[in-house]
């Protein structure tokens, strides 16, 4: 299969790797909400600024988010909502994954 991998997959995978952290995921959940400046992101993930920034740099390296300087301030924003519709798609399998498992529990206990 190692030979069938191509660009796209890599492309894939750099992109899901990029999300692949709570605080990145967060940090979208948040960007969705609205363009945030990296002081506001930090006060609300709890983390130094400059762990903040590092997730920040992560994401944009990406694609996920677009970066505009105003003044001394800088507001991260989403470049592609639509990243939205993927973490739908996780929480339509981990939705999925509890209700199996409520199902073998209910199985297990008769």
């Amino acid at each position: 299969m190692a030979n069938r991998v191509n660009t796209k997959h890599e492309a894939w995978a750099k992109v899901i790797k990029a999300i692949a952290h709570p605080s990145r995921l967060f940090i979208i959940e948040e960007l969705d909400k609205g363009e945030q400046c990296v002081n506001d992101l930090t006060a609300m993930i709890g983390s130094d600024a400059s762990t903040v920034s590092k997730h920040l740099s992560v994401l944009k390296n990406a694609g996920l988010v677009m970066v505009e300087k105003r003044g001394n301030s800088i507001f991260y924003s989403l470049r592609v909502p639509c990243i939205m519709q993927f973490i739908g798609c996780v929480e339509d399998v981990l939705s999925s994954n509890a209700k199996e498992h409520m199902e073998i529990l209910k199985c297990c206990k008769k």
